[in-house]
């Protein structure tokens, strides 16, 4: 089952469950450890918890829009976003801590408050799609718990829920295959189905493993637990 075909009120626990979950791995670092490196180039965990924090305000604005009818982007431009991000580095590791609890809690209080009606309000994500207000339970979800395992202090694919998982690979296929990649390559989960990438050309790359496994790879988070293909590189997906 997709993630998007469970119940809204599951959809959201899950999504509290992954905010637990990063929020469990970022406790376990010192704050000296929050100036180290993330698995995202160019990040330390102070840009990642930031991103993190801020990308729930970012959804507390939009559930505002499905709320009121009154158009609040998610963020006011692509350079305001970055400079939001930079700017949350250079805060002190009390206060990014203090960031992150507050508008995860506050994106919470709005979900639980939002009036049953608005669920189903269009809004618009950051990279310009349409989609109803429910659509804010599978952001967050994409978030919290891919960026948990960014921070690089032991975070696992293999701890997500499987439903979790399975829509993280579907969201990634259907990237690569609206932009025209992976021409070729099926991606073998386990003994339950292959993914096939593009439809048409000859099989010339197969990724075998299990879903956490595969799913790592797809979303260049490297290829430990593959069965078969850890040579390959995946496509870009964001």
């Amino acid at each position: 089952m997709a993630f998007n075909e469970l119940d809204l009120a599951e959809r959201l626990n899950i999504a509290r469950e992954g905010t637990a979950y990063f929020a469990e791995r970022l406790a376990m670092l010192s704050d000296a450890d929050l100036s180290g490196p993330t698995l995202l180039e160019g990040w330390t965990r102070k840009h990642l918890v930031a991103h993190v924090a801020y990308n729930a305000a970012a959804l507390c604005r939009i559930l505002d829009w499905a709320a009121t009818g009154i158009e609040t982007p998610m963020y006011e431009s692509v350079e305001q976003r970055a400079r939001e991000i930079e700017e949350g580095a250079t805060l002190s590791a009390g206060s990014l801590r203090k960031l992150f609890s507050e508008r995860s809690a506050q994106l919470d209080e709005k979900w639980r408050t939002l009036p049953d009606a608005a669920w189903d309000s269009e809004v618009r994500t950051a990279q310009g799609r349409m989609v109803p207000a429910s659509e804010t339970a599978w952001m967050r979800n994409r978030e919290v718990w891919l960026h948990a395992v960014d921070l690089g202090n032991g975070g696992r694919f293999e701890d997500f829920p499987e439903v979790v998982l399975d829509s993280l690979l579907d969201d990634i296929v259907a990237m690569w295959r609206r932009r025209g990649e992976g021409a070729g390559l099926i991606l073998e989960v386990g003994d339950r189905r292959f993914v096939v990438v593009e439809d048409g050309p000859p099989v010339t790359d197969t990724v075998a493993g299990s879903l956490a496994a595969v799913v790592r790879w797809a979303s260049g988070r490297g290829a430990r637990g593959l069965a078969a293909g850890s040579e390959l590189q995946p496509p870009r997906w964001l």
